[in-house]
Formats: C-alpha cells, sequence, structure tokens
C-alpha cells in the first residue's frame, strides 16, 4: 500500500487541474467581463461593449472608437452541502470546501485609424481552489488544490468596412499547481495520515482569433474560437507525517502533461429598440481531450519492499465529454446614465457518474444574473454584476484498494459579485 503513495498522489495534482467549482463547466471560468458577466455572459462575442472583448472577441475592438481601459475583478463564493454514505475510515463531510476567490481582469484597447486598432488584455481563463476539513471522509480522494492559470493577450483587430471585422490574439499562459492530499499510511487512519504535498508550474502559448458581423443595422453576429493549450508541468513531491518514517520531509520530482481544451462561442446582440437590447449565445467545449490522465514521478523510494529510486507511472480514466453552454441575457437603458441587465445560464458538466470524485463534484448547471452599467460621466463607467448559480445533486461513489470506499451526494452552489471599471480617453 506505501509503496504506490508519491505516484497516487501526483496523480490527485492531474486531477486537480481538471476540476472546479466556478461558474463555467469543468474547471473554466467566464468572469473575464463585468458587463457580460451581468447578462449571464450571452452576447459574449457580439457584444464588443468595453475594452473586456479582447478576451470575449477580439474582433470586437473595431467597434471601440476612443482609446480606453478596462479594469476590475470578481468574486465567487460557493457551497457544497454533502449528504452521504461516508468512507471506509469514517470522517466528516462538513462541505464548503471552495474558499473565498478572487479573480481579477484588465484590457487596454486603441484605435490607430479607421481599420486597425491594438490591445492587451490580462485575465483568468482558468482556476480552481478547494479545501476539505482536515477529517473530511474523503480525505484519501480530496484534500486541499490550488491552481491558477494567468493569461497575458497582445491582440490587433482590423476591419474590413463598417460591417466585417476580425481580430487575433496570441495568448501566453502561466499555471502554477499546488496539491496537499492525506495518504493513509498506517492500519489505524487518523492521526497517522502522511501529507503529501505536490507544486507544479509551467507557461505555455496558445491563441484567440474572432470575427464579428454587423449583420443589420441593428443585429451583431460574433465568432470567437479559443486554442488550446498544452502544458508541461514539472514540480517537485513533498511528503511528510510519521507514516513515511526516514522519508518524511524528502521531496521527489513530479511531472505531468495536460491540454487546457479549445472552445467556440457563437453568438447574437439584437437592439430591439432604443432602450432594450437583446442577447443570446452558445458555447461548445472540447473537453472529450481528457480521456485519461498518466503522471510520471521520478526517485520516490519504494516504502515497503523493492528497490530505491523507482519511477512511477500511473494513468486514471477520466473520460469526460464535450459540452454546451447556453445563454440569453436582455438590458434595458434606463436613461443616459443607466443600464440594467439580467441574464439565465444553462451550462453542462464535463464529468460521468463512474469517474467522478470529491475533487470533481459537479453537475449540470444553471445560473442567473444581474447587473448595472452607471456612466456617472461620457468617458466613464461603472459596471456591477451578480450572479447566483445551482447545480443539479451529484453522486461521488468510489473505491480503491489503498484508499478504500467513499459516497456522498452533492448539492453545490454558488454566489458571484463583480465589478469594473471602463474609462475613455
Amino acid at each position: 500500500m506505501k509503496k504506490n503513495i508519491m505516484v497516487k498522489s501526483s496523480l490527485g495534482l492531474a486531477v486537480t487541474l481538471v476540476s472546479s467549482q466556478l461558474f463555467a463547466s469543468g474547471f473554466a471560468i467566464n468572469e473575464q467581463s463585468i458587463s457580460g458577466m451581468g447578462v449571464g455572459f450571452a452576447g459574449r462575442s457580439s457584444s464588443a461593449e468595453d475594452a473586456s472583448t479582447v478576451a470575449g472577441n477580439p474582433a470586437g475592438m473595431a467597434r471601440l472608437k476612443q482609446e480606453q481601459f478596462t479594469v476590475g475583478a470578481a468574486a465567487i463564493y460557493a457551497k457544497s452541502d454533502i449528504n452521504g454514505h461516508g468512507s471506509t475510515f469514517g470522517g466528516s463531510n462538513q462541505g464548503d470546501m471552495v474558499p473565498f476567490i478572487g479573480v481579477p481582469l484588465g484590457y487596454y484597447v486603441k484605435p490607430l485609424d479607421d481599420h486597425w486598432a491594438v490591445g492587451f488584455g490580462v485575465y483568468v481563463p482558468f482556476g480552481l481552489s478547494t479545501d476539505y476539513e482536515s477529517g473530511f471522509a474523503g480525505r484519501y480522494f480530496a484534500d486541499k488544490s490550488v491552481v491558477k492559470v494567468l493569461t497575458f493577450q497582445p491582440t490587433v483587430s482590423y476591419a474590413f468596412n463598417d460591417r466585417v471585422s476580425i481580430g487575433f490574439g496570441p495568448t501566453i499562459n502561466r499555471i502554477e499547481g499546488e496539491l496537499t492530499s492525506r495518504t493513509l499510511t498506517a492500519a489505524t487512519p487518523g492521526s497517522n495520515d502522511g501529507e503529501v504535498k505536490i507544486k507544479g508550474d509551467d507557461t505555455a502559448v496558445g491563441f484567440n482569433v474572432g470575427l464579428l458581423v454587423q449583420a443589420t443595422d441593428k443585429t451583431r453576429l460574433g465568432l470567437t474560437y479559443h486554442s488550446k493549450v498544452s502544458y508541461n508541468l514539472d514540480g517537485h513531491t513533498k511528503i511528510r507525517g510519521v507514516g513515511f518514517g526516514p522519508y518524511t520531509g524528502s521531496k521527489y520530482d513530479a511531472s505531468l502533461s495536460i491540454d487546457t481544451p479549445e472552445s467556440i462561442d457563437a453568438s447574437f446582440t439584437h437592439e430591439l429598440n432604443d432602450r432594450w437590447t437583446l442577447y443570446g449565445g452558445s458555447t461548445w467545449t472540447r473537453w472529450s481531450r481528457l480521456k485519461q490522465i498518466t503522471v510520471e514521478n521520478s526517485g520516490v523510494p519504494a516504502l515497503l519492499g523493492g528497490s530505491a529510486g523507482a519511477i512511477g507511472t500511473i494513468t486514471e480514466e477520466q473520460n469526460w465529454h464535450d459540452t454546451w453552454a447556453h445563454a440569453v441575457g436582455v438590458s434595458y437603458k434606463l436613461n443616459p446614465q443607466w443600464v440594467l441587465r439580467s441574464g439565465f445560464t444553462i451550462d453542462q458538466s464535463p464529468t460521468n457518474n463512474t469517474n467522478r470524485s470529491p475533487r470533481i463534484p459537479t453537475g449540470d448547471r444553471r445560473a442567473l444574473s444581474l447587473g448595472a452599467g452607471y456612466s456617472p460621466t461620457q468617458n466613464m463607467t461603472i459596471d456591477v454584476a451578480y450572479s447566483y448559480l445551482k447545480e443539479e445533486d451529484t453522486k461521488v461513489n468510489l473505491y480503491n484498494a489503498s484508499k478504500g470506499a467513499y459516497s456522498s451526494t452533492y448539492k453545490n452552489s454558488a454566489h458571484g459579485l463583480g465589478a469594473s471599471l471602463t474609462y475613455k480617453f
């Protein structure tokens, strides 16, 4: 049982990189635009209302006729109620394993002439933070996980005419991951549990490309492609605990490869009249790339039997499937200073009932959003948004020879609050 501890714990890091309790399927994060958050991210690739279009659709920069920047952040508070049959080794099921999360964003756009515009964006496309209580019943399957992906995107757009524009931006993506997990290192679980902490990071390049069409005087159509990004994380595994004997405090090399998936967003923005605007859109994400995860550790001693310095390789099935997210939204221009927004989103989960774990206890989601934009001057707009997300009840039912069994039902929900400032020069 002890001889495979490092290998299985490093696999947990890979699983961490493909899990989330946030506002999009898998571990993707939607909160790259607060004005878009107010309408449930409907019209993501067609609205082009401020500089956040750098992330939503780079072709939208052609619609921004003034130099401007948008800065802001979203805060996410998630809650989980766990009702379960427990585990082989007992423990608690308190839930609320997602701490308070902040998601920053910042964009800049400068029109060069009637055709060209350039811009730059900094945002978070993927992320995760979970932290169960120390006595969690499923602690041998999941404990604490933190993953951050920060994207830097220089961008350029070109308007062929008043109707059609395109945009492109390479993305420079920095990923950092940290996992702490509990490992059964004695016949009696609890105080003798070992602890394994793994850290890894990498920088990789992708791209975003978009098309924006003013189909009629009242209707815009947008299409955006976000490429996959391939990471090769290098890091280390550190162990501690009485069950590891003389090896406690030791570090070992760990590596894994993983892709964040490509996605395609298609949306429309239709101005019903001078006050009402309707938004709609769908996003397809290729989560089916994640069939399995292979993790390699080097220099890991065989704690019971075997030779020291063994190299461990393990593969765990995930079998995720492609997902669709659909959203509709509406905005109402109350007066020249105020715009009110609302939206509704349906978002599929890529997980399945066979492989779902406490690190990925998510199901299909529905979210209701409210928002407002306030322009105290012609050059300044303050946007705020609130979202409430509710997931369908999901079941986790796992068994592992070295970890025992764990079975529970998760009831997940989340609140999101965002604010941003746009200033035009």
